[in-house]
């Protein structure tokens, strides 16, 4: 199963779009996934304690848990994704170690396009994530209202999704066998 994260807590979210195109492609490949979307399934805010008893975080590191890769829709804000996938990875982060994860990053210009990076470190160091080095990074103007109307957008993403099942496949097919016990 490929989990889908849509990291905005803006109802017209644009990153949203990414991730709900994302499922879309997933569905046409027949491919599972589920969509964690924080915005209807809000978490609390990391306080290195209570937090990680609250029930949508253990929804949420189910989900990681059972995931074989990750495709996080998150907008930039501030040369950086925004704070509620930050709060993701402090709650879930173990559910995510040995995940593909491929991004999807919503932006307002150009300037922001290294934005995902800090995460992406986070991830490879701390949990041994193997982070797609394809990315879609769309900025406003490859949106109209609730659509995603660049061609050049859409053709990313069409080849994040892609690389992300050919990868975690990939990594699966080498995963030593478990014994039964």
């Amino acid at each position: 199963m490929i989990l889908v994260v849509s990291a905005s807590l803006h109802p017209r979210s644009r990153s949203r779009l990414l991730a709900q195109a994302a499922c879309q492609r997933l569905e046409k490949l027949e491919r599972p996934y589920e969509l964690l979307d924080l915005n209807e399934h809000p978490l609390p805010l990391c306080d290195g304690d209570a937090a990680y008893g609250d029930p949508a975080v253990g929804r949420a590191i189910e989900l990681g848990n059972d995931a074989t890769a990750i495709l996080l829709a998150a907008p930039v804000y501030n040369y950086d994704v925004n704070a509620a996938a930050k709060n993701l990875v402090e709650l879930t982060g173990r559910s995510w170690t040995g995940k593909v994860v491929g991004m999807l990053l919503a932006a307002g210009g150009q300037g922001s396009y290294m934005s995902g990076m800090g995460l992406a470190n986070s991830l490879m160091l701390d949990f041994r994530c193997l982070v797609v080095p394809r990315f879609v990074y769309a900025v406003g103007d490859a949106f109209e209202g609730d659509q995603i109307t660049d061609e050049n957008a859409l053709v990313r993403l069409d080849q994040l999704v892609e690389e992300t099942l050919r990868i975690s496949d990939a990594v699966r097919a080498a995963e030593p066998k478990k014994e039964n016990s």
